[in-house]
């Protein structure tokens, strides 16, 4: 494997994976630090015993010899055993005496040989047969005369020492390095589990837009933060699939009378035969259903694109009677139903665009249009600043028990009164008109019948 390969080899995918990789990493770092300064300083105690082991030798024997007079003399004592072990006595730089087992001439004598040269306390390492020997001298001054002791001893043992030293550094050190790994893994793998046990309680609670939250309680300061945050992304995620069923709610309300209205004039048109002029007329109905669709559509779209990026506006201003006689002339209203449309000026403007404004009277009208038992009257004027709307219709009203749930979305007074409603119509007239800083109002007071209010921004 090429130099190149090693360097590009990807690291550990997982968090685990690198921090333990880290930790190892510093941990090697630090043991090789430690084994090679551990191993320096017993290299330097050892060779410190050796050196006191010869000078210990050297004064013994330094006893044996005699500088008193002319001529350095080596005395008989009980310490000639000494003279054997590795030593040599030289006066001035003529040797007197050396051990049995190292002759003129021979590798350790020359270099004993250039330490009596000297004259001065110091020491050296050589080698004799591939060990390692080292040597000391210890010069001995008299009146008349100079001698000089040199002592060697064996550093094998000494060697043998430091090799088995630094044996035993390097197995603790893998031993030491297995253990930080496994339990920095351990470790890391512990202190991330409730991360990914968060992770995945996020997860599921995403995917339903649940209520359930992490909070800040029983948690390390971290692990709050994190908490925190993913309750607001949780939040966000929650508003966003709100809005969306919202949206889908109301474009399928919306959407379903243009619809019948489609479906009812093709079915009547394919019933029998139908004359140009009869033909023409559906086609007019149907590219009228169509165009409500559109206009409902993109009212709603952007309606809900508005909200989610800044809180509503419309642009624009609208003339208020124009068109409600618009939606009073297009309503599907039964023989029995008398529409109409009372003002106090033609002039009279609301601060919304024409698209809004029929989409927050429009499931008004319907509503009045469906229980009113003879007239519907739609009202409109200005009062202070803003333009009221008033929609009343003389039908049984709404029950008493139900007008506080009136406005909230999918409930209905009565499942089984005939007509397919969702109970979204209200809920989405009074969200469209607060998003213009408006109101849609119901007045419990008002009988017989009942009577909505809109209160939008004057023009």
């Amino acid at each position: 494997m090429t130099l190149d390969r090693v360097l590009r080899r990807p690291a550990p995918r997982t968090l685990r994976g690198r921090l333990s990789l880290v930790a190892l990493t510093t941990a090697a770092l630090l043991m090789t630090v430690l084994t090679v300064a551990f191993n320096v300083v017993m290299d330097r105690h050892l060779q410190h015993q050796a050196d006191d082991e010869l000078r210990n030798r050297a004064a013994a024997v330094a006893t044996t010899v005699d500088t008193s007079g002319s001529r350095v003399r080596v005395l008989e004592t009980s310490n000639d055993g000494l003279l054997d072990a590795n030593v040599w006595i030289y006066s001035g730089t003529r040797l007197l005496e050396n051990p049995p087992s190292a002759t003129v001439g021979s590798r350790l004598t020359l270099t004993a040989d250039r330490l009596a040269a000297q004259r001065k306390p110091t020491c050296t390492t050589s080698h004799a047969h591939g060990r390692p020997v080292r040597l000391c001298s210890r010069p001995l001054t008299g009146r008349h005369a100079t001698a000089t002791v040199v002592t060697a001893l064996d550093l094998g043992p000494y060697r043998s020492s430091a090799k088995t030293l630094l044996l035993a550094s390097l197995m603790l050190d893998t031993v030491m390095l297995a253990c930080t790994y496994v339990l920095t893994r351990l470790a890391v793998g512990r202190a991330l589990r409730p991360v990914r046990t968060m992770t995945d309680q996020a997860t599921q609670w995403s995917a339903v837009g649940s209520d359930e939250r992490f909070g800040a309680a029983e948690h390390p300061a971290e692990l709050a933060r994190l908490g925190a945050s993913l309750d607001a992304l949780l939040d966000r995620i929650r508003t966003v699939l709100r809005h969306e069923r919202q949206l889908t709610g109301e474009l399928s309300h919306e959407l379903r009378t243009p619809l019948t209205r489609i479906v009812i004039e093709l079915d009547w048109w394919r019933s029998r035969s139908r004359s140009e002029a009869e033909t023409r007329a559906t086609h007019e109905v149907i590219a009228e259903a169509t165009r409500s669709m559109r206009t409902i559509c993109d009212t709603l779209l952007t309606d809900a694109r508005d909200n989610a990026l800044n809180p509503p506006t419309a642009p624009g201003t609208t003339d208020v009677v124009p068109v409600l006689d618009r939606m009073i002339q297009g309503l599907d209203t039964p023989g029995r139903v008398k529409a109409m449309v009372e003002s106090e000026a033609e002039a009279l403007q609301a601060g919304v665009a024409p698209a809004l404004l029929e989409r927050i009277v429009s499931p008004l009208l319907a509503n009045a249009v469906r229980y009113a038992r003879s007239t519907v009257t739609v009202s409109a004027r200005r009062i202070h600043g803003a333009v009221r709307i008033d929609v009343v219709d003389d039908g049984p009203g709404v029950p008493e028990g139900f007008t506080c749930e009136l406005f909230q979305p999918g409930r209905r007074a009565d499942d089984g009164d005939g007509h397919d409603g969702a109970g979204l119509g209200l809920p989405l007239a009074r969200r469209l008109a607060r998003a213009v800083g408006g109101e849609v109002s119901h007045d419990p007071a008002h009988n017989p019948g009942a009577r909505f209010t809109v209160s939008l921004p004057a023009g």
